[in-house]
């Protein structure tokens, strides 16, 4: 089973949280719908910035430790090597699953008569 080590931020950038998850669509559907569950209302952590996926939770939960222990600037790099505009990645990942949840296209089929 695949797992996420992910990266999760404010719109100001000012907290950067580090999670581990098995599905990201559902943990950031979760950060929205619950955004002061954990910090504090200035700190809503509604943006994927960053994240890896892992083929198992081992791998996962070292990696999850080895980011945890970053400094800021060093998570702050992490993001900027592949996400250099902080950009909020569920977009990417929403429209990916929608591409592979099998989205039907119809096509028109002319008669050849």
């Amino acid at each position: 089973m695949k797992k996420y080590v992910y990266l999760v931020t404010d719109r100001n950038r000012s907290c950067v949280h580090v999670g581990m998850s098995t599905d990201l669509m559902k943990t950031m559907t979760f950060y929205r719908q619950m955004p002061n569950l954990f910090f504090d209302s200035g700190q809503q952590l509604t943006r994927l910035v960053y994240f890896e996926e892992l083929n198992s939770e081992n791998m996962a939960l070292l990696r999850f430790d080895i980011i945890s222990k970053f400094t800021r600037i060093q998570k702050d790099r992490m993001v900027r090597s592949v996400n250099p505009d902080w950009l909020d990645l569920t977009i990417g990942l929403d429209f990916e699953k929608i591409l592979l949840g099998g989205m039907q296209v119809s096509v028109p089929v002319r008669s050849m008569s």
